[in-house]
C-alpha cells in the first residue's frame, strides 16, 4: 500500500470518532419528561382532531389538557395518551397519540404523531396506521371500555405489528378515560369501589385430580376447533383470512387452553407439587402468577416475542387493567403434576407484574389474540376470552376493619424493586452462563500461545465457541448487539442519560461492557470474531461451503481496502440521521440483517429474508461479507480501537517481506501485503498466530525445525534442501 493512502486509512476511524463526539456535544439537548401536548397542537390545525373546532386553549393542568372549541362553544379536549398512561411498545419508548375527546365522552379524532416501534417503522404503511386508528373515532369510551374486544375495531394489520396497534387501543381508551373523568364529564365518574370478596381461606383444600380442578372452577377452559375459528374470520369480513386455516380438518383443535391462578396455594400445590414451595419463593410480598397451558395448531406463546419483548397473543384484564407480559415474567415448564392432566405441549407460568394492582379474588378474563396469515405479507386478528372468577370456597370473610386510630408517626413504605432489578433477578442464571462464557474468551486471550500451538485442539475450541455464539447467545438467549443500540447510547447522552434503561435487558448490558472493556486489549475482534452471533453464523456457513468445495473468491487488495470504508460511511449516515430523527436512523439500520436472521429466527416478510439470504450467500464465496464491508456496528467498534493499550498478536520481520502466508489465509483480508494488521479489520480470530508458531505451515518455524532436527541427529544429517521464501508460499512448495 501506499504510504499516502496507509496513512489516511489510519487517520480516518479517528476522525470520525472526533467528528461525532462534536455532534453530539453540539447539539441542543430537548427537555427531559416533558408533555409534548403544545408542540403537537401546533402540528395539527384543530378543525383535523375536531370538526367544527377553530381554535385550542392554552394546555392547562399536570398532566396537561387543552379545551377544544368552536368559537366560544366547548367542544371537548385534547390531550396525549402516554402523559396519561403507559403506551410503551416493543421499543421501550412510548407511542405517543394526539387525542381528541369530546364532552360526550367520544374519541372525536386522533392522530400519531411520534414512536421509536421498529416494526412499524420498516415496512407498515402509515395509512394503514392511521386506517386502524381512525377505527376509535366517534366511539364511546366507556362502552368501549365495557364491551371488551368485541365493541373494538377490527386489526389487520400486516406481520409484527401485533403488540404496536394493540397498545395504541388500550392506551387510547384508557387515557381517555382519564380524561374523561379528570375533566368530570358525566357518566366517567369513579364507581364505588366493591366490598371485597374476602380473604384466601388458608385451610380449603383443592380437588386432587385435573378432572375435579375443571369441575369446581378452580381451572377454566378455552376450547376453539378449526372451524369455529374460521366461522369468526368469515363473520368479521376477513374471507381471505377464514381461507388459511391451520388444517384443513374443521374438528381439529384451533386451540385447547387451560389457565389457573397458581399463585393461590391450594391450587398452586394440586398443578404444581413439589415444585410449589421453591416457585412460591420467588414470587414477592403479594405477588400474583397464573398457569397457561394448551394444546393444538395454535400457540397462545407465538414466536414474535423478542429479548425484552412482549407475549403479545395473551392478556389478562380485571375492570379497566389490561396486563401483558414481558419474557421476565415468564417461567416455562415441562408438565402439570395432578392426576389425570392431558399431555399438554405448552405449560407456562406468567407472574403478574409486582407494580400492577392485581386481585386474585376478584373476577379476571384471559383475552387470547388469534393471528392468521394470508397472502404474502397480510395478517388478520380476532380475540376469544375466557373469564376466570375464583370459586367462593377458596375463600372466607374478612375481618371488621378495626378503628382507625390517630397515629404520631408513619412506618416507612417500601419502595418498589425498579423492574431493571426485577429483570436481572429473572435473569440470573442466563446472566450466569454468559459471564462464564465470557471468561473462557478471556482465558483463550490471555493464553493463546498455549492454545494455538495446538492447531487441531484451537480449531476445535473456536468451532464450539462459534456454534456456543450462534445457538445459545443468538437464537436462544437473542443478546445480539446492533447498531441501533449505539444511536440510542449516544441519543441518551444527549436527551438525558438513565442507567436503568440500559440496565432493563442485562444480557445486552453485560455484552457491552464487555466489549467496551475487550477494545482496550483487542480492538472490536473479541465481539466481532467471538461473540457476534451473526458473524458467527457467516463464519460456520462459510466452513461448510469450503468443505463442500465451494470456490472461495478473494478480493484483490487494492479493491478491498477501498470498500472496507462502505461500512464507516453507513455509521456516518445513520449516527447524523440519529441526531435529528432517531427514529428514522432505526427505520435505516435494518442494513444489519441481525433482527431477521438473529432475533426472528427468519420469521418475517421475504424481502428481509430475501435481503438476509443474500449476504448470506455472499459470504459462502467471500467469508465474512457482511463483516468486511458494509457492518455498520463493526465500524462503530473500530472507531475507538486506536484507544487499545496492548498488540497481543506477535509477528516476524519476515512477515509481509517477502512472507505472505498469513495475508493470503486471514478470513478478512486485515493483513496488508507488507505484513501489517489493521486493528480496525482484524477479528482476532487467532488464525495467523496458529501459523507463527506452525513448524509445519510457517517458513520461519520451518527453518528453525530443520535445525533442530539436524543438531539433534545422531549421525550427520543429509543437507536440507534449501527453502526459498517466495511473495506467495504455499504449503506444498515446502519439505515434509
Amino acid at each position: 500500500m501506499q504510504p499516502s493512502l496507509r496513512t489516511a486509512s489510519r487517520l480516518f476511524p479517528p476522525l470520525l470518532w472526533l467528528v461525532g463526539w462534536f455532534f453530539v456535544l453540539a447539539a441542543p439537548t430537548p427537555a427531559i419528561a416533558q408533555s409534548r401536548l403544545a408542540e403537537f397542537l401546533a402540528a395539527v390545525p384543530p378543525a383535523q382532531l375536531f370538526p367544527g373546532a377553530d381554535h385550542y386553549d392554552v394546555p392547562q393542568g399536570n398532566p396537561p389538557v387543552a379545551m377544544v372549541r368552536g368559537g366560544e362553544r366547548l367542544l371537548g379536549y385534547a390531550f396525549v395518551n402516554a402523559d396519561w398512561v403507559d403506551s410503551t411498545g416493543y421499543s421501550g419508548k412510548p407511542i405517543q397519540i394526539l387525542v381528541g375527546l369530546s364532552t360526550e365522552g367520544k374519541i372525536a379524532g386522533a392522530r400519531l404523531m411520534a414512536h421509536h416501534e421498529p416494526i412499524v417503522l420498516i415496512g407498515i404503511p402509515p395509512a394503514k396506521i392511521a386506517q386502524f386508528i381512525a377505527g376509535y373515532v366517534g366511539r364511546d369510551v366507556l362502552a368501549l371500555a365495557h364491551n371488551g374486544p368485541e365493541g373494538q375495531p377490527p386489526v389487520d394489520i400486516i406481520s409484527g405489528a401485533t403488540v404496536t396497534v394493540t397498545v395504541i387501543g388500550e392506551s387510547l381508551i384508557q387515557s381517555s378515560i382519564k380524561v374523561a373523568r379528570a375533566e368530570g364529564m358525566a357518566g366517567a365518574a369513579l364507581a364505588a369501589v366493591a366490598a371485597p370478596r374476602g380473604a384466601l381461606d388458608p385451610a380449603h383444600q383443592a380437588p386432587a385430580d385435573w378432572i375435579g380442578l375443571l369441575g369446581d372452577g378452580s381451572l377454566r377452559r378455552l376450547q376453539l376447533t378449526v372451524g369455529e375459528v374460521n366461522d369468526a374470520f368469515l363473520r368479521a369480513g376477513a374471507k381471505e383470512a377464514a381461507n388459511s386455516p391451520e388444517s384443513t380438518n374443521p374438528t381439529d383443535f384451533f386451540i385447547d387452553l387451560y389457565v389457573a391462578p397458581v399463585s393461590v396455594p391450594a391450587i398452586g400445590r394440586r398443578l404444581l407439587g413439589e415444585r410449589y414451595d421453591a416457585f412460591a419463593k420467588t414470587l414477592a410480598p403479594g405477588q400474583q402468577a397464573i398457569l397457561i397451558a394448551a394444546n393444538g395448531a395454535y400457540s397462545f406463546k407465538g414466536s414474535g416475542y423478542v429479548r425484552g419483548g412482549i407475549f403479545d397473543r395473551i392478556a389478562l384484564i380485571q375492570g379497566e387493567q389490561t396486563i401483558r407480559f414481558r419474557d421476565h415474567d415468564h417461567t416455562r415448564l415441562g408438565d402439570v403434576h395432578a392426576p389425570g392432566a392431558p399431555d399438554l405441549r405448552d405449560v407456562d407460568i406468567f407472574r403478574i407484574p409486582a407494580t400492577s394492582h392485581f386481585d386474585v379474588t376478584e373476577p379476571w378474563r384471559l383475552q387470547l389474540l388469534v393471528e392468521r396469515a394470508f397472502g404474502a405479507r397480510g395478517k388478520s386478528f380476532l380475540t376469544f376470552e375466557t373469564s376466570y372468577r375464583l370459586p367462593d370456597a377458596y375463600l372466607m370473610p374478612l375481618p371488621a376493619a378495626p378503628i382507625a386510630t390517630p397515629r404520631t408517626e408513619t412506618a416507612p413504605v417500601a419502595a418498589a424493586m425498579p423492574v431493571w432489578r426485577i429483570m436481572w433477578r429473572a435473569k440470573i442464571g442466563q446472566v450466569s452462563i454468559l459471564a462464564a462464557a465470557l471468561a473462557l474468551l478471556t482465558g483463550i486471550f490471555f493464553f493463546q500461545d498455549a492454545l494455538v500451538k495446538r492447531p487441531k485442539l484451537y480449531d476445535w475450541v473456536r468451532v464450539a465457541y462459534l456454534l456456543f455464539t450462534v445457538f445459545w447467545i443468538g437464537w436462544y438467549a437473542e443478546a445480539q448487539l446492533s447498531v441501533v443500540n449505539v444511536l440510542a447510547f449516544f441519543d441518551a447522552l444527549r436527551t438525558g442519560f438513565r442507567w436503568d434503561y440500559f440496565l432493563m435487558a442485562p444480557l445486552i448490558f453485560v455484552l457491552w461492557f464487555a466489549t467496551a472493556a475487550s477494545i482496550l486489549f483487542w480492538n472490536r475482534g473479541a465481539f466481532c470474531g467471538w461473540l457476534c452471533p451473526f458473524g458467527a453464523l457467516q463464519e460456520l456457513l462459510n466452513r461448510a461451503a469450503k468443505l463442500l468445495h465451494v470456490p472461495q473468491l478473494r478480493v484483490p487488495f487494492f479493491i478491498h481496502s477501498r470498500l472496507v470504508a462502505v461500512k464507516y460511511v453507513i455509521f456516518l449516515i445513520l449516527f447524523g440521521i440519529s441526531l435529528s430523527a432517531l427514529a428514522t436512523a432505526e427505520q435505516a439500520a435494518e442494513v444489519e440483517p441481525f433482527k431477521t436472521a438473529i432475533i426472528l429466527h427468519f420469521a418475517r416478510g421475504w424481502p428481509f429474508v430475501l435481503y438476509a439470504g443474500a449476504l448470506l450467500a455472499a459470504n459462502l464465496t467471500v467469508e465474512r461479507f457482511f463483516c468486511r464491508y458494509l457492518c455498520p456496528l463493526g465500524a462503530a467498534l473500530a472507531i475507538p480501537a486506536r484507544l487499545r493499550m496492548f498488540d497481543w498478536l506477535r509477528r516476524y520481520r519476515e512477515c509481509g517481506n517477502p512472507c505472505q502466508r498469513c495475508g493470503n489465509e486471514c478470513p478478512v483480508q486485515a493483513i496488508h501485503p507488507e505484513g501489517h494488521i489493521n486493528p480496525n479489520e482484524c477479528i482476532q480470530c487467532l488464525h495467523c498466530q496458529m501459523l507463527y508458531h506452525h513448524d509445519q505451515k510457517c517458513p520461519v518455524m520451518i527453518q528453525r525445525r530443520l535445525k533442530r532436527e539436524k543438531y539433534s541427529s545422531s549421525s550427520p544429517p543429509a543437507i536440507p534442501p534449501r527453502i526459498k521464501v517466495s511473495a506467495v508460499t504455499r504449503e506444498t512448495d515446502l519439505p515434509r
